[in-house]
């Protein structure tokens, strides 16, 4: 978790972050207490984004078109690398 500086509030930033295209998985970092000890349990965050034609703006999803599952598959790979990596999952 991140202090703002300016506010003091604490925020919620993603651990890491891997994306192709407009398909990405984001790996965040919980902290759990549990009979006097703390544990970190990590989670994974899949998404698609897309402009909104209507509004213009910016959303997401996690509803997939055909031509987005290579990429899924490749950010998802990357992100249970980056856990087996860093020892935070069993291989």
């Amino acid at each position: 978790m991140k202090t703002d500086d300016l506010t003091g509030v604490k925020a919620n930033v993603p651990e890491k972050r891997f994306r192709a295209g407009s398909v990405s998985a984001t790996i965040w970092k919980n902290t759990l207490e549990k009979d006097g000890r703390t544990f970190e349990i990590r989670s994974i965050q899949f998404e698609r984004s897309y402009k909104d034609k209507d509004s213009d703006k910016w959303k997401s999803t996690s509803s997939l078109r055909a031509m987005d599952i290579p990429k899924a598959v490749v950010v998802l790979n990357k992100a249970y690398e980056y856990l087996v990596l860093n020892n935070q999952v069993e291989a």
